[in-house]
């Protein structure tokens, strides 16, 4: 059995250790530079999202011997609506840091893999299919998905974001669902050191959202930053995406092909979170590969996990600012402290019971 890997990033990695692990030696082709040949910026893994997992950082080394060390502990997060604010705290997840870092995930990642990484690659699809008897496809999103006819598309974001230097407390992350700021979509300030932070602006590609000015939301949103810290936080990176498109695919596995990561439809569409999906969709890729499972049937929770975020996603598209304020309001209180500390609680799936019969409904997926 030979096997190519088309992707060096989260979920390519993780598969390739753990092929490695179990006496297979994959060959990974990156079409980059370089592991982590991409814009810097933060991210969290919050437990409120990996559920029934709790810390997922101890159960991807106790439970699949990967080994990550996140920047920090998320010990508080704000929330902000137009006209409320709501504090969690307690032990809510981890920060990490993603792109040209040497201590990046996908950097950790790779002093973790053994395999040859062929950089800089220009190999297509159909010809490592014709050269390896299976092909697992990581390409970090869906496009090769699409061209193989299956992804199934069900919206697209478009992204600005930049690294700021301040003083910032690490174990405290920023929300803001503001739809003055990010009309139908959020922004977040993620800190990844004392004098380091990640600021970004994500809204969907809504049709009501054609004539939004991504740059013009990018300068109020950042003046309103500096203005909270009052600080000047001077940009010393900056990235901008345009229509990521967010899906899933019809199947995770097509003869001898596996679609892992965003490829097979990681990220949620509520928020964009997706990296402990993705890290275990190449791990249980190669679960299948060495005969130790069904890639489907491993998939089915996250694959339920993202219809659910979806139902999230289109109740979202409903809010009004008021209704938003709702919210963030009731999370200050008892709701916040239910959600955000109660394990046995599955917030994805509870809010997705109670908001679905609101939502329409459409063959093959949620409009």
């Amino acid at each position: 059995m030979e096997i190519a890997i088309m992707g060096a990033g989260l979920s390519g990695l993780a598969c390739a250790i753990t092929l490695e692990r179990n006496g297979i030696t994959p060959t990974i082709f990156e079409k980059r530079s370089k592991v982590g040949d991409r814009f810097v910026n933060g991210e969290v893994l919050l437990s409120i999202f990996t559920r029934p997992v709790h810390d997922c950082i101890a159960s991807l080394s106790e439970e699949y011997g990967i080994y990550l060390k996140p920047t920090s502990n998320i010990q508080k997060m704000e929330l902000y609506s137009k006209y409320e604010k709501a504090i969690i705290e307690g032990h809510l997840g981890f920060t990490n840091i993603r792109g040209r870092e040497q201590d990046s995930f996908e950097s950790q990642l790779e002093q973790q893999t053994k395999s040859a990484i062929y950089f800089n690659s220009e190999e297509t699809y159909e010809q490592l299919l014709s050269k390896y008897s299976h092909v697992v496809i990581a390409t970090g999103d869906g496009a090769y998905a699409k061209k193989t006819r299956n992804f199934r598309e069900d919206l697209t974001v478009s992204i600005k974001g930049a690294t700021i230097e301040g003083s910032f407390d690490r174990y405290t992350v920023m929300a803001w669902i503001d739809y003055d700021l990010a009309p139908y979509g959020y922004c977040f300030l993620i800190p990844f050191s004392e004098n380091e932070a990640s600021i970004s602006i994500a809204i969907p590609d809504l049709p009501v959202n054609a004539n939004v000015n991504i740059n013009n939301l990018w300068d109020f949103f950042y003046e309103k930053v500096r203005s909270k810290f009052k600080q000047a936080l001077p940009i010393t990176d900056q990235f901008q995406v345009t229509r990521y498109p967010i899906g899933i695919c019809r199947s995770g596995r097509v003869g001898n092909t596996f679609y892992i990561g965003n490829c097979y439809g990681t990220m949620m569409p509520f928020m964009g979170f997706g990296q402990y999906a993705s890290i275990l969709s190449g791990i249980y890729a190669a679960y299948d590969l060495c005969g130790f499972g069904k890639y489907e049937e491993l998939m089915k929770p996250f694959r339920k996990s993202y219809e659910d975020s979806l139902v999230l996603r289109r109740a979202m598209e409903q809010l009004s600012n008021n209704g938003l304020d709702r919210i963030i309001h009731s999370l200050g209180g008892y709701w916040g402290e239910k959600l955000f500390h109660t394990k046995t609680i599955n917030p994805l799936k509870v809010a997705s019971y109670l908001l679905r019969p609101y939502i329409k409904i459409k063959k093959g997926g949620i409009s």
